[in-house]
């Protein structure tokens, strides 16, 4: 199993930045999906930013959700500057 969403950030240009279970944080870019069905919603970019985490996922008040897999393998991974 995949790690889960600790915690989510969501920023105007329709990313979502985000802390995962295991401590590593990416970046991942919603801008696809903006096109599609339930998901047209989120271009309105203050909804977007009410995104929250619930359950280890990303969720917005409309009960849109993206799969915690799809995050964690498709987001571009940050690496921490020491």
């Amino acid at each position: 199993m995949n790690p889960r969403v600790k915690s989510v950030q969501a920023s105007d240009d329709y990313s979502l930045m985000l802390e995962f279970t295991d401590g590593s944080r990416g970046v991942y870019d919603c801008k696809p999906l903006l096109d599609f069905g339930v998901f047209k919603e989120l271009s309105d970019r203050q909804y977007f930013k009410r995104a929250e985490v619930i359950d280890g996922t990303v969720v917005w008040p409309h009960e849109q959700d993206i799969c915690p897999d799809t995050l964690y393998l498709d987001s571009v991974k940050l690496v921490n500057a020491s």
